[in-house]
C-alpha cells in the first residue's frame, strides 16, 4: 500500500511545533519576568537612594537602626525637601544680586573718594594759607557742641510721642539751611577769626 503524506503537517510535526512554540512562549514570558524583576529592582533602589540622601527620610527607630518608611512618605518628603532647596536657591541668588549691586556701589563710592582725594592733595599743593586739621575739628566740634546742647535742652524723653514731637520740632528750629548758615558763620568767626 502507498501512504500519502499530506504536504502540510503531520502529528509527528505538531508535537514538534508545540514544543517551539512553547519554548518561545516561555522564554518570552521568562524575558518578561527578568525585565519586570530589573525595573522593580531599579525602583527599589531609587527609593532606598532617596531615603539616603533626603535628611527628613533618614531618620533613626531611637534603637539605632534606619526607620522603615512608606514609598509615599520618602516621594512626599522628597517632594518637601526639594522645595525647600528652590525656596533656598531662589534665597541665595537674591543675595548674590544684593551683593554684586553692593561691590558695584563700593566701587563707585571708591572711584569718587579717588577722585575727592585727589582734587584736595591738588587744591592742597597750590594753597599756602592751608587750614589745619585740628582747626577744621574745632569748628566742627564747636558746631555740633552748639546742635547738641540745643538738643538737649529741647528734647524730652518721656514718652515715644513726646520725644517724636520734640525732636521734629528741633529739627525745624535748629536744623533749617538759613539757621545751619549763621551757626556756621557765628563758629568760624569765633575759632577763626573770620569776617562774617
Amino acid at each position: 500500500m502507498n501512504s500519502f503524506r499530506l504536504p502540510f503537517s503531520t502529528e509527528e510535526d505538531d508535537s514538534d511545533n508545540t514544543i517551539s512554540t512553547k519554548s518561545y512562549k516561555d522564554r518570552r514570558r521568562e524575558a518578561h519576568q527578568v525585565a519586570e524583576q530589573k525595573r522593580r529592582d531599579a525602583i527599589r533602589s531609587g527609593y532606598e537612594e532617596l531615603q539616603d540622601i533626603v535628611p527628613t527620610c533618614s531618620m533613626t527607630d531611637g534603637i539605632g537602626g534606619a526607620q522603615k518608611l512608606s514609598k509615599a512618605t520618602i516621594l512626599m518628603k522628597s517632594i518637601d525637601y526639594v522645595q525647600y532647596l528652590m525656596k533656598e536657591k531662589q534665597k541665595q541668588q537674591e543675595q548674590l544680586e544684593d551683593l554684586r549691586k553692593q561691590v558695584v556701589s563700593l566701587e563707585i563710592m571708591k572711584v569718587s573718594y579717588e577722585q575727592i582725594v585727589q582734587t584736595h592733595q591738588n587744591t592742597c599743593a597750590h594753597t599756602e594759607n592751608a587750614i589745619s586739621d585740628e582747626a577744621k575739628f574745632q569748628v566742627f566740634q564747636t558746631i555740633m557742641d552748639s546742635l547738641f546742647q540745643a538738643f538737649d535742652s529741647g528734647v524730652r524723653l518721656n514718652s515715644f510721642a513726646e520725644f517724636s514731637g520734640c525732636v521734629f520740632n528741633w529739627l525745624e528750629e535748629y536744623c533749617k539751611p538759613h539757621r545751619l548758615l549763621e551757626l556756621c558763620q557765628r563758629v568760624l568767626g569765633l575759632t577763626m577769626g573770620y569776617d562774617q
